[in-house]
């Protein structure tokens, strides 16, 4: 599957000019903020190589997240608590991470491209089966979405170093999986998921 530019130019022909990707990353996850990434390229600073954020390597994303925040006209990150995720649900919090990534654009976008979703802002915008591997501006948005909450997880890694979140991300993994069963889910895991709720209320040493 190709990741190109037809959908912008498509939107261009109709009007549209400030044309922003919108992408969210760790709606799976079972700890953690879901993110969102909202993103409006620069058609003459192209960033080669866009692709969805999960076929590529770290250190890919990282080289790619730096080129399109240098290059862009504008991005920015949003995100839902986990407490919003347990209130509202996952998908919901995931639209609001996207509403908070779009409504931090320095420049107001005149057209939104959405990967599987809409946003709830007064935009024209278009839903897109498997976006981010589609459109070079959804998948500009997943990858500084996935970078940046990649980085908080290594940051909270720091705080719960017993369950591996720099290395899993918070995903859904053996390994994530048997550090709740051992130690008990945090007060940053999501209690709305299966796997969390089973185990109840924190243990004492994850809450420290």
């Amino acid at each position: 599957m190709r990741c190109g530019g037809a959908f912008e130019r498509a939107a261009r022909a109709e009007g549209a000019s400030q044309i922003a990707g919108v992408d969210e990353v760790g709606r799976g996850c079972l700890f953690g903020p879901v993110f969102a990434g909202a993103v409006i390229l620069d058609p003459a600073k192209p960033v080669r190589g866009l692709n969805d954020s999960k076929l590529l390597d770290p250190e890919r994303r990282e080289v790619l997240a730096e080129r399109i925040r240098e290059r862009a006209i504008a991005w920015a990150v949003g995100a839902a608590d986990c407490f919003e995720i347990d209130r509202i649900n996952i998908l919901q919090a995931a639209r609001l991470a996207m509403k908070r990534a779009v409504e931090q654009l320095c420049v107001h976008p005149d057209y939104l491209l959405v990967d599987c979703c809409t946003v709830d802002v007064p935009i024209g915008q278009k839903s897109l089966i498997k976006g981010d591997m589609r459109c070079q501006s959804i998948a500009a948005a997943s990858i500084v979405a996935k970078v940046a909450r990649d980085a908080a997880m290594v940051e909270w890694d720091r705080v719960f170093p017993q369950y591996g979140l720099a290395k899993h991300k918070g995903y859904y993994t053996p390994e994530h999986l048997a550090a709740i069963r051992e130690y008990g889910p945090t007060w940053l895991h999501r209690f709305s998921f299966e796997p969390v709720r089973q185990r109840g209320l924190f243990a004492s040493g994850a809450a420290a």
